[in-house]
């Protein structure tokens, strides 16, 4: 049996532009993720207040530096991104948002909140 060169091809998925819709679905599966691994991170930095203080020390000295600061920054932002994109699901649980435009909308108004809020949670923390 000879291989038939001339049949298509399946097309993969980065031959496709997926629609913004999809985009904050992905985010907001990977928001979920990125959400549980943060929470072990900052049970971890919690317990370490309950160990020596070297280990609190170094836990410590870890969250405040410039990267854990972008860490939490992060974590603060898929938190509210989670937030306000679970918000909008529970819209959708009751029928309303599912007009194409509507949902765009609405996804665009999650990506600001979760922007916004996140900034006012810094500024506020930073000048505590």
């Amino acid at each position: 049996m000879a291989w038939n060169d001339t049949r298509p091809l399946s097309p993969h998925l980065q031959h496709y532009k997926l629609p913004f819709t999809a985009l904050l679905s992905v985010a907001h599966r990977a928001t979920g993720i990125v959400n549980s691994l943060a929470i072990v991170l900052l049970v971890l930095l919690i317990a370490s207040a309950a160990g020596t203080p070297e280990s609190h020390g170094f836990m410590s000295g870890i969250a405040t530096s410039w990267f854990g600061k972008l860490v939490l920054f992060g974590f603060t932002l898929t938190l509210y991104y989670h937030m306000a994109n679970g918000i909008r699901h529970l819209f959708w649980d009751v029928g309303r948002g599912f007009d194409v435009e509507v949902a765009k909308k609405s996804g665009k108004v999650c990506l600001v909140a979760a922007g916004v809020l996140s900034v006012i949670t810094w500024l506020v923390a930073l000048a505590a």
